[in-house]
């Protein structure tokens, strides 16, 4: 596949979790991808672990920070398929009530969960327009549903949701799609107090990101298990 004819994706959060199993399913597929991490070292041992590394630009920086969005835009390039705003925080660890909330840090969940992917959006349209691209924002069930002390994180992405509904009316020319990955054996639920034993593999929900990014579907809120899996790999 040559150069020109690529697709080429943006994915945050990609040193572990679902945005590295999905990095290394997109470049087996032949996409280019950028990624994401706030540990450069981190971020170059994830890279150097992946079948196809040469597939992939690494960038390390925080998505709240706009110098390193920039970076992230500039690596993007002139033509863009997809981005998948992956890069999430919890918020305020050990998880308080919202009575008790510690303002900063709900701040920092809204700048990183909401505000970053929104920004990413802003910076990167004239690219996916001309792809006719792709935007999927990773959501929660928290997002829709009232759980004890999942208030600040459930807010953030309650507020991405209806962002990402917004800009698909306002820009259909792309699709966005707001997807809720349900449980996942990841580092986030962890930090939450849960045990990952038992959670699905966040490999097992890459099949539904897959059919986000190259079905034919409306812009919408999916979840995982509602999505029929496209076949991974080749």
């Amino acid at each position: 596949m040559s150069e020109l004819h690529t697709p080429r994706a943006v994915v945050t959060g990609g040193t572990r979790g679902l945005g590295l199993a999905l990095t290394r399913e997109l470049t087996a597929r032949g996409w280019h991808v950028v990624i994401n991490g706030r540990d450069a070292a981190v971020l170059a041992a994830a890279v150097a672990g992946l079948p196809r590394p040469e597939r992939v630009t690494a960038i390390a920086g925080d998505v709240a920070d706009p110098i390193h969005r920039s970076a992230l835009v500039e690596a993007a390039g002139p033509r863009l398929d997809l981005l998948v705003n992956n890069a999430s925080v919890l918020g305020a660890v050990p998880m308080p009530g919202l009575a008790d909330y510690p303002l900063t840090d709900l701040e920092h969940a809204f700048a990183v969960n909401t505000v970053a992917p929104l920004r990413l959006v802003q910076l990167l349209l004239p690219a996916l327009r001309r792809s006719g691209g792709r935007v999927v924002n990773l959501s929660s069930d928290a997002a829709v549903s009232a759980y004890p002390t999942w208030g600040g994180y459930g807010a953030s992405k309650a507020a991405l949701d209806l962002i990402t509904a917004v800009l698909a009316e306002e820009h259909p020319e792309v699709r966005f799609y707001a997807l809720d990955p349900g449980d996942m054996a990841t580092e986030l639920a962890a930090a939450a107090g849960e045990d990952p034993a038992g959670r699905p593999a966040p490999e097992t929900v890459v099949p539904a990101v897959l059919r986000l990014a190259e079905a034919d579907l409306p812009s919408g809120r999916y979840t995982a298990a509602a999505l029929t899996p496209i076949r991974a790999g080749r």
